[in-house]
């Protein structure tokens, strides 16, 4: 059973009235403790339905936004995820901006031992874009991950 201090920082699950905000906002993010930390596992997230806008035109832009990570002493709350990807929905970037964007909000919040965040974003004038960012903790035996799946993109 977990003890209540442990989701001190969950605040968005279980609200029976949810708010969206239509406004990037990185503080949306929760997370909690890692049950597990002294096992290497990855978690993969799925978002099929991201939105975001072109900076030029304005027009919407859509995407599935696959999050990869190996926790360290934290995990991403889903619900929060949900609401902080929402946000991006007037958000105006370009698809490799956003794919940062969200790599390095999430870094920040969890320090995981590796991240990664793919965009397959639907094509506009012809033209698909598939951005990849990833991340892994410095001197670590991830950072070998870190070239691996880098690589692995490039070709």
């Amino acid at each position: 059973m977990r003890n209540e201090n442990e989701l001190s920082e969950v605040t968005l699950l279980g609200q029976k009235q949810t708010q969206y905000t239509y406004d990037y906002d990185p503080n949306l993010l929760e997370r909690f403790p890692n049950k597990h930390p002294n096992n290497d596992y990855m978690v993969t997230l799925n978002c099929p339905e991201f939105t975001s806008l072109c900076p030029k035109t304005g027009q919407p832009d859509f995407a599935n936004i696959i999050i990869r990570y190996i926790p360290d002493k934290y995990l991403v709350e889903s619900k929060s995820l949900k609401l902080y990807l929402f946000s991006f929905r007037s958000h105006g970037d370009f698809h490799e901006d956003c794919i940062n964007i969200i790599m390095k909000d999430l870094v920040q919040l969890l320090n995981p031992r590796y991240l990664e965040v793919e965009g397959i974003f639907t094509p506009r004038g012809g033209i698909s874009i598939y951005p990849f960012a990833n991340w892994a903790q410095a001197n670590s035996d991830y950072e070998k991950l870190l070239t691996t799946r880098l690589l692995k993109e490039i070709k």
